[in-house]
């Protein structure tokens, strides 16, 4: 057990490090806090009230191992993680925020956490067959994607024309489940999660597949995000992590959130590369 996790209120910001301090003020008094967006499996909480998912466990695990054993969560819509982290609501995000060029001229990314292929959320059968957003365009079915999720860029890049944009995953399954749209787009690791949870649903989840930008092949990679002034904190996040990813023990940690071996990133997979793609 790596500490305690707890989800306190919103008001209470004024434990908060100041800037360029966090590391050093965090050591201090134990405790950090993180932002996540309670999108399962990435970062949520579960029906006991206990803050879990792939994120907030790696970085439990991180935390423990620079000598901060206790993790606060703040929970946010998605869209309002990179303005909260700003305005100093949390010291981190923890939600499988994808690493992007737009993304990273805002925040500052840890090294790649993971990898993770785009797939679709299709009524049961995918009477249409569609397989990518190509062929959601060629059929001229109607999508949905989160709110400021990178997934609404790759359909439109595809010329999709067709975007509802909703703020949850709940709400793009039922929008499936309901026809108001035909196909939703997330990752292959969340809508696997969320069709497990919602058994009898007649909805499924498409093989994964890689997106295009510009004709070239797109490689969606997630991270931990900080402000752009802690490097001492990224520095150290990121060499503890790397522990993680070269040991075995972020498998271990990341199993029973649907990750596995496949999408652990490789060595030629760089912060770097990805906010210059």
């Amino acid at each position: 057990m790596a500490g305690a996790l707890t989800v306190p209120a919103l008001a209470a910001c004024s434990q908060v490090a100041e800037p360029g301090n966090t590391l050093e003020t965090a050591r201090q008094n134990g405790k950090i806090r993180i932002g996540i967006a309670n999108e399962a499996p990435y970062g949520y909480t579960d029906a006991s009230g206990r803050v879990t998912g792939e994120a907030p466990e790696v970085a439990r695990a991180v935390f423990k191992a620079l000598g901060i054993p206790e993790v606060e969560a703040v929970a946010s819509k998605f869209d309002g993680l990179i303005p909260g982290i700003n305005a100093r609501q949390f010291d981190m995000v923890a939600a499988g925020m994808n690493i992007t060029p737009e993304r990273c001229g805002q925040v500052a990314f840890s090294i790649p956490d993971y990898t993770a292929l785009t797939a679709l959320l299709v009524p049961k059968g995918n009477p249409k067959g569609v397989t990518d957003f190509a062929s959601v365009k060629a059929e001229g079915v109607s999508l949905a994607v989160l709110s400021a999720a990178v997934e609404k860029g790759y359909a439109e890049e595809a010329g999709v024309t067709d975007i509802q944009t909703l703020d949850s995953q709940d709400t793009l399954l039922r929008a499936v489940a309901d026809g108001r749209v035909y196909a939703a787009a997330l990752t292959d690791i969340s809508l696997k999660d969320l069709v497990k949870k919602n058994e009898g649903v007649a909805v499924e989840v498409t093989p994964g597949f890689v997106p295009t930008k510009d004709g070239q092949e797109v490689v969606s990679a997630g991270g931990f995000v900080f402000r752009s002034g802690d490097t001492a904190l990224r520095d150290a996040f990121n060499a503890e992590l790397r522990k993680l990813h070269e040991n075995g023990e972020w498998l271990r940690i990341v199993e029973p959130f649907g990750f596995g071996a496949d999408n652990l990133p490789g060595p030629e997979l760089t912060t770097e590369k990805l906010c210059a793609a």
